[in-house]
C-alpha cells in the first residue's frame, strides 16, 4: 500500500494553519473611533502610525503612501535619481524593484543573488557598476537583511544611493538597527499578504530630514513644508494614506513583535527539523541578523540527491496538508516586459535617446537566480503563527516525502 497521500495514504494533516490577516478588538475600535470622528482623510492617526512606526525600526522620519510600489518611485525620486540614470537591483524579487526604476525614467541593471540568503551579490553589484550608476536597491528577501556592510562599502566607494526594498522585512534588523534605516531611504508594504497590513499602504523610512522633506512634498501633490495650502512647488501626484488605514495599522503594529518573535522561533524548529534530510538546501543565518520578520520561509530542492523534482516534491507536500509555492517560476530580466524590443514612447525609457546605453536584457543571465527559480520552496508567514506541533507536523511531511520518494517516480 501506498504510505504517501498524493498516492492514496494517510496524510501528516488534515486541519488547516493559522489564516491571515490576524484581527481583533483593536481593529475594531480604532476604526470605530475614525468612523465616528468624520474625520477620516490623512490626519492624526496617519501622523501617530508613521511616528511609531519609524521608531520601531529606529528611523527619525517616517512618510506614509498608498503601497510599497509607489514609495520606491518617491524613494527613488527623492534620493535624485532620474533621467538616464542606473540603479542596480536584484534579479530574484517582485517586479515593483524594476518597475519603479522605470518609471523615474532610470534604467534598471540586474544582479545575481546569493544561493543561500536570496540577496543580491554585493560582488555581483561592483562588477555591474558604470559611470552612470546613481543608486543600488538592496532586497532584504523573505525578511531576511541583505550584507549592509558590504553594500554600505560599496555605496561610500561609488558614491551611491542605497534605497532599500524592505517590503519584506517588518521588524527584521541589522547589528541591532531596524531594515529601512539603514540606507537613504527604505521601503515597506502593507499589502494584504503582508505581516502587518491594511489592504493595502505603504511607507517610506530616512534618516534625512532633505530626504523626508522631499518624500511628503512627492506624496502630497508636491506642497511644500509649512507652505499655502494652494501652492505646489514640484510636480507630485496624490499618494496619502488615509484615516481608516492608518488606524488598521496601529492596531496591527500592537502585535507585530510578538508575531515576528514567534514567527522566529517556529523557524528554528523548521531549520533543526529539516537540516541534513538529503536534498534539501536551507538557507544561511548570518549573525549580524539580530532579528528576523519571516514574511516566508525558504529552502531548496535538489532534484538529483531528494530524487524527485521540487514540483512534484510541492504536489506531494500539499497532499500532505502542508502549502507551499515555488516562488517566482523564471528571473525578473525574464518578464516579457523585459524581453519587448521596439522604439518609441511606449518602449521609455529603455528605448529614449537621453540613455545612450545597450538595454538587451535578453542577453543577461544570472545564474544563482536562475538555479534558486528552478528549485526554491517557499512557506508564507502565516504558516509560522502556527504552533510547535504545526512544525513538527511540517517537518514530518517532508522526511515522509523523502523516505518514500520511490512513490513519486
Amino acid at each position: 500500500m501506498a504510505k504517501l497521500a498524493l498516492k492514496g495514504g494517510k496524510p501528516v494533516r488534515t486541519k488547516g494553519f493559522p489564516s491571515w490577516p490576524v484581527t481583533g478588538e483593536p481593529e475594531k475600535r480604532m476604526l470605530l473611533k475614525v468612523f465616528e470622528s468624520g474625520r477620516w482623510w490623512y490626519g492624526e492617526k496617519v501622523r501617530e502610525f508613521e511616528e511609531k512606526y519609524a521608531g520601531f525600526q529606529d528611523a527619525k522620519y517616517g512618510i506614509t503612501c498608498t503601497n510599497g510600489t509607489a514609495g520606491l518611485e518617491i524613494s527613488l525620486i527623492s534620493c535624485g535619481v532620474g533621467a538616464g540614470d542606473e540603479v542596480i537591483v536584484p534579479a530574484y524579487t517582485f517586479v515593483a524593484t524594476s518597475t519603479a526604476v522605470l518609471k523615474v525614467n532610470a534604467i534598471p541593471v540586474f544582479a545575481d543573488i546569493e544561493p543561500d540568503t536570496c540577496n543580491i551579490d554585493p560582488r555581483d553589484i561592483e562588477a555591474k557598476i558604470t559611470r552612470r550608476t546613481k543608486a543600488v536597491i538592496p532586497v532584504h528577501f523573505a525578511g531576511l537583511p541583505s550584507d549592509m556592510d558590504a553594500i554600505g562599502r560599496i555605496a561610500k566607494k561609488h558614491r551611491l544611493r542605497i534605497i532599500e526594498d524592505a517590503c519584506h522585512s517588518w521588524g527584521s534588523r541589522w547589528r541591532g538597527k531596524g531594515t529601512g534605516a539603514l540606507g537613504d531611504a527604505g521601503v515597506f508594504s502593507f499589502q494584504m499578504s503582508k505581516n502587518i497590513t491594511s489592504g493595502e499602504g505603504g511607507i517610506i523610512l530616512t534618516d534625512s530630514r532633505e530626504i523626508a522633506d522631499a518624500a511628503r512634498s512627492y506624496t502630497n501633490v508636491g506642497r511644500g513644508k509649512d507652505k499655502p495650502w494652494y501652492e505646489h512647488y514640484i510636480l507630485a501626484g496624490n499618494y496619502r494614506m488615509t484615516e481608516l488605514q492608518a488606524a488598521i495599522l496601529l492596531a496591527q503594529l500592537t502585535r507585530l513583535k510578538a508575531q515576528t518573535e514567534k514567527r522566529e522561533e517556529n523557524a528554528a524548529i523548521l531549520d533543526k527539523g529539516l537540516k541534513g534530510i538529503p536534498g534539501i538546501k536551507l538557507m544561511r543565518n548570518d549573525r549580524r541578523v539580530t532579528r528576523r520578520s519571516y514574511h516566508l520561509y525558504i529552502f531548496r530542492i535538489e532534484p538529483k540527491e531528494f530524487g524527485v523534482t521540487r514540483e512534484k516534491f510541492l504536489e506531494a507536500l500539499s497532499a500532505e496538508g502542508v502549502p507551499g509555492s515555488q516562488g517566482y517560476p523564471f528571473p525578473l530580466y525574464k518578464n516579457p516586459l523585459f524581453q519587448r524590443k521596439g522604439k518609441g514612447p511606449r518602449y521609455c525609457p529603455l528605448s529614449c535617446p537621453y540613455y545612450g546605453g545597450k538595454t538587451d536584457y535578453s542577453s543577461v543571465f544570472c545564474p544563482n537566480t536562475e538555479k534558486i527559480c528552478g528549485d526554491a520552496a517557499w512557506i508564507f508567514q502565516s504558516v509560522l503563527l502556527g504552533t510547535k506541533s504545526d512544525m513538527k507536523d511540517i517537518v514530518t511531511a517532508v522526511r515522509k516525502i523523502k523516505d518514500n520518494v520511490k512513490e513519486l517516480r
